[in-house]
């Protein structure tokens, strides 16, 4: 964060303030014992703010069909909490408003907040939110930073927002730019008014809401953070990123499906040409949620299928990713852990159906000769070659690995123990059939392999024990010679001479 812009907002003179009545307001409606009549009685000694509150809860905005005509019983019908965001509502723009621009159009500024605070409201209705006034003031009040961003730095704010080609790229913009966001500059307004939590801990996080550990606020932010995004739809040039992200955001985060979505757009647009004269704010020509919805259907065609690429591409790419992981990189056989973890679900089904499960050990012979002699490049083409050769013998079902170092394995699913002597013969005779070629030379390459087998009424009962007997065939294999296929016999006496 910014510190010297952060001293620089904090000693400015002309910093927005807390309205004195808002003030007095908040003060008596956080006292345990509160003093209904006394709020009244404050609020009623501005006329113009009664007024104002008194011509909203009567609004179609409201849509009560009994007329209130005192704030106390506005109090009494609408509740406290409903008249005082009213209040900090009205107070804190008729202030605000009168503030003079330097380097940005306020136009755009009152048009957004308006938008926000009224999708706010109509998003916490629907999702059946207790704090839906809140949410209004909230969503009024989130951008609020701005104001003070342009009040501490004038044309350089300007220029930063200039290039913006959204509302919601202005973030990026800031952080980019100034190291700050409006977003936390309009938290730190909040916590020197003393607004509650409820109040000042979604203001300062309406653009990251997985920030906010409470639930309760995260939730009241996340409902903030839609808002914003609702009001980008009346408020860009370009609407059609602003619709596709408010239906990404609110299918994923609040399960709306797109018809619900484009419905609750449409009202809030409706519910926005209610309150807006209310503030007094003329907020210029406002086209229909049916009008802008049609001028960006081509464009949310062609972003759709953008998205829809860029999904087919991850999802390719996760694969190819999840591919690499379990693949040996020199041999391009599958590694050990991908062995280790095919082995077990191998085992299970074979032992699930009764049905045999093989596995062979290679080993080239005398590696570390061919390494010492020939050097390690000599070395990596032999495991290549033999790794081409056992990739190219395994039948579709069958698992090719490089169980470590030089030693690779062939798991052999449905595979008595005869035929997978047999398939050890052949690997071996084609192995030793193809000398690799290093620096214009022949070297020839041979590999010892174990062969052992699981089968209904095997006395190796375990996974392990079936690995070991494959382990302690090729040990057989590499000390009568090498060049050879030993396969692993159950029966102790007969594997003994085997």
């Amino acid at each position: 964060m910014n510190e010297y812009l952060l001293d620089r907002i904090r000693s400015c003179p002309t910093l927005p303030s807390l309205p004195t009545i808002a003030v007095q307001v908040l003060d008596l409606a956080q006292k345990e014992e509160v003093d209904i009549g006394e709020i009244a009685r404050i609020i009623s000694k501005d006329p113009a703010l009664s007024g104002k509150i008194l011509k909203t809860v009567n609004s179609s905005f409201y849509g009560r069909q009994q007329a209130v005509s005192t704030i106390s019983q506005a109090l009494v019908i609408l509740g406290l909490q409903s008249v005082k965001t009213l209040v900090l509502g009205f107070s804190l723009v008729s202030n605000l408003a009168k503030s003079k621009s330097k380097g940005f159009q306020h136009i755009n500024y009152w048009r957004h907040s308006i938008f926000a605070a009224a999708a706010a409201r109509s998003i916490a209705c629907k999702l059946g939110i207790v704090q839906q006034e809140e949410a209004f003031l909230i969503g009024l009040l989130s951008d609020i930073g701005m104001l003070v961003m342009d009040q501490v730095l004038g044309d350089e704010y300007g220029e930063v927002i200039e290039s913006a080609v959204s509302h919601y790229d202005i973030i990026r913009l800031e952080i980019q730019n100034l190291q700050i966001s409006h977003a936390q500059v309009s938290g730190i307004l909040a916590e020197q008014w003393k607004l509650p939590p409820l109040l000042s801990v979604p203001i300062a996080n309406h653009h990251s809401s997985s920030e906010v550990p409470d639930p309760q606020l995260k939730r009241l932010t996340e409902v903030v953070e839609l808002s914003s995004r609702c009001a980008d739809v009346f408020v860009d040039k370009e609407p059609a990123q602003a619709i596709a992200e408010v239906r990404a955001v609110a299918k994923s985060v609040h399960g709306m499906e797109q018809g619900e979505i484009d419905k609750l757009l449409e009202e809030i647009g409706n519910k926005t040409k209610e309150i807006a004269p209310l503030f007094e704010i003329n907020l210029g020509p406002m086209q229909t949620y049916e009008s802008i919805l049609k001028r960006a259907n081509e464009a949310l065609v062609n972003i759709t299928l953008q998205t829809q690429a860029q999904a087919q591409n991850l999802q390719q790419q996760n694969a190819e990713l999840k591919q690499q992981a379990l693949t040996d990189r020199l041999t391009g056989l599958a590694n050990r852990a991908a062995f280790d973890q095919k082995c077990e679900s191998l085992f299970a089904e074979a032992q699930r159906t009764g049905t045999p499960l093989s596995v062979l050990f290679i080993d080239l012979d005398k590696f570390k000769t061919l390494n010492d002699t020939h050097g390690h490049a000599a070395g990596d083409e032999a495991l290549r070659v033999v790794g081409r050769i056992l990739k190219q013998s395994a039948r579709p079902q069958d698992v090719a690995a490089r169980y470590g170092g030089e030693e690779m394995t062939l798991l052999l699913p449905d595979t008595p123990r005869p035929i997978a002597a047999i398939i050890g013969e052949t690997l071996r005779k084609a192995i030793e059939a193809k000398p690799i070629e290093h620096d214009k030379k022949q070297i020839p390459v041979t590999a010892s392999i174990g062969v052992a087998s699981w089968e209904p009424g095997s006395p190796l009962k375990q996974l392990s024990h079936l690995l070991k007997a494959a382990d302690l065939a090729l040990y057989n294999a590499k000390h009568t010679g090498r060049n050879r296929v030993k396969v692993f016999n159950p029966n102790p006496a007969q594997n003994k001479a085997a």
